[in-house]
């Protein structure tokens, strides 16, 4: 890759680390930003039609997150495979061991440091480090919203994000954060309320909710759900209601707000 510019995809939800990383990148003569993608099926088009050396990837992304991401590329035929380079707000040893496992070659976590990240695509492309740039370093965005603790709990309990039950569950618990008493009318304001936005009904909403949580027990992810609470919540066969699941995480998510 002597006098070669690095080919690098950027994938990644939120666009202002997009933003952050293809104006950094530019600085460097040997690096270039050849596709940015905001969720998983984009980015793996992009690998497809682009060929980058390197993929910076967000484990984090609607559609299909970044484990998706690695396991198509192990499951597919692609014309080359990217090295990748996986940031995650998520530092949960069984998803960094997960993601080594599926072929990631470096986990950084979120924030990350940029002078570093540089280094590590260098190293990876094989190119010599070049010293220390002069270049503004660019304010990281704050990884501690309430939508993306949320979403890393999913993550890491095993509840994927191109089913409807995740984006309901995700706005379920957040209306119970910011009115816990809401929970004591689940079926009269909760469901309701959540149908109203994404144009369906309660009946819809309760039933992939449900199955959301389905899935999450299905894929055998309890050790990682109880991990996150710290403390033996439920067993594979004790799975709790919709009312008690929302409850459960919206009040971990109160008290880390707290803490």
């Amino acid at each position: 890759m002597m006098g070669e510019k690095i080919r690098i995809v950027v994938a990644d939800d939120n666009v202002h680390i997009i933003e952050i990383l293809k104006a950094y990148f530019t600085h460097m003569d040997n690096m270039e930003v050849v596709g940015t993608a905001v969720n998983g099926i984009q980015c793996l088009d992009l690998i497809r039609s682009e060929q980058p050396d390197i993929v910076i990837l967000d484990m984090i992304m609607p559609q299909m997150d970044g484990l998706g991401v690695l396991e198509q590329l192990n499951s597919e035929e692609f014309p080359s495979i990217p090295k990748v380079i996986v940031l995650s707000a998520v530092g949960q040893d069984d998803l960094i061991k997960k993601t080594i496992d599926l072929g990631a070659k470096y986990y950084m976590i979120k924030p990350f440091d940029l002078e570093l990240l540089m280094k590590r695509i260098q190293e990876l492309a094989g190119t010599a480090v070049p010293r220390t740039m002069n270049i503004p370093a660019p304010v990281l965005p704050n990884y501690k919203s309430l939508e993306e603790k949320i979403t890393s709990v999913f993550l890491i309990i095993g509840i994927p994000a191109h089913i409807k039950g995740y984006h309901f569950l995700r706005e379920a618990i957040k209306m119970v954060v910011e009115n816990s008493d809401v929970i004591n009318r689940i079926t009269k304001e909760l469901y309701p309320g959540i149908a109203k936005k994404f144009n369906t009904t309660p009946s819809k909403v309760e039933r992939a909710i449900r199955h959301a949580i389905e899935v999450a027990w299905a894929r055998g992810k309890i050790e990682n759900i109880n991990q996150v609470f710290g403390y033996t919540v439920y067993t594979h066969n004790d799975k709790p209601t919709n009312g008690e699941f929302v409850a459960l995480v919206a009040d971990k998510m109160i008290m880390d707000q707290s803490a």
